[in-house]
């Protein structure tokens, strides 16, 4: 044994020992550097949606978190580089299996890009009332991918963000004084001026109507049966449904009180008796 070791010419085979323990100790290097590297990129995307109020946390979370595996599969790369591992193979694997993946989730992908253009833009934000996809109700949680909405009869409604971003978005909430629209049909007979004066009375006693800006009460239509006024009273946005599923009752049995008449849809016709003609 003995023997064998001394015929054994460790010069040989330390030039090749020293080129691995070299490349072992650059790979441990370019591992630590790009762990650093990577953890400061997310860390300083994430900290420029702490700077403005406006711009989503959770899309710069993802985005950072996008940002720190880019880096580190530069870092792996290049620490297969060092050991003589040819990389363009694998970089065009890389980018066949993410063509294949992108074509496989479409759906989802069009959702992504849908969430980051409504994170990034920002049209409603959580707790605000919108009507979107043909769904109404308040926005409780924005992800990358669907909007839950809760309903007023306690539905949760689960939306995906394509379907939101192309279409109409109605936010509800986005200005704190609402006007509420509304309208009211009294007969022809009737004077419009002590109409008006009723309607105003009601909203002007509305402890949730505005003062400031003024209710607007006037004609709108003429119609077929009846003078419609148009009720616009001004509130804040949260009593604004309060004010909506309120205000017509009592505005009926104030007109009711008045004797104003609320006409029903009706026809006058006219019949010619051909015969005495």
């Amino acid at each position: 044994m003995q023997d064998i070791f001394n015929q054994v010419d460790i010069n040989q085979y330390l030039p090749d020992v020293i080129a691995l323990a070299t490349n072992i100790l650059l790979a441990i290097l370019i591992l630590l550097i790009g762990l650093w590297i990577s953890n400061k990129v997310k860390s300083a995307i994430i900290k420029i949606s702490k700077k403005y109020d406006k711009l989503d946390d959770t899309l710069f979370r993802f985005l950072g978190s996008v940002a720190r595996y880019i880096v580190m599969a530069f870092v792996i790369i290049a620490v297969l580089n060092r050991f003589g591992v040819q990389t363009a193979s694998i970089v065009a694997l890389l980018g066949a299996a993410s063509l294949a993946i992108g074509l496989a989730l479409q759906g989802a992908m069009s959702n992504l890009a849908a969430g980051v253009m409504l994170l990034i833009f920002r049209p409603y934000k959580a707790g605000d009332f919108i009507e979107a996809a043909g769904r109404f109700g308040n926005v409780t949680e924005i992800d990358l991918f669907t909007t839950i909405l809760q309903t007023f009869d306690n539905q949760q409604i689960i939306v995906p963000n394509s379907q939101i971003w192309g279409s109409q978005i109605i936010n509800h909430s986005h200005h704190p004084i609402r006007g509420v629209d509304m309208h009211f049909g009294v007969a022809y007979a009737e004077n419009t001026d002590a109409a008006r004066k009723v309607i105003m009375d009601v909203l002007n006693n509305h402890p949730h109507i505005l003062k400031d800006p003024a209710p607007f009460v006037e004609v709108e239509t003429l119609n077929d049966s009846s003078v419609d006024f148009l009720v616009r009273p001004f509130c804040q946005g949260e009593h604004y449904f309060s004010i909506l599923y309120s205000v017509p009752e009592q505005i009926k049995k104030a007109l009711d009180e008045n004797n104003i008449e609320i006409p029903f849809p009706h026809r006058k016709v006219i019949v010619v008796n051909e015969g005495e003609k």
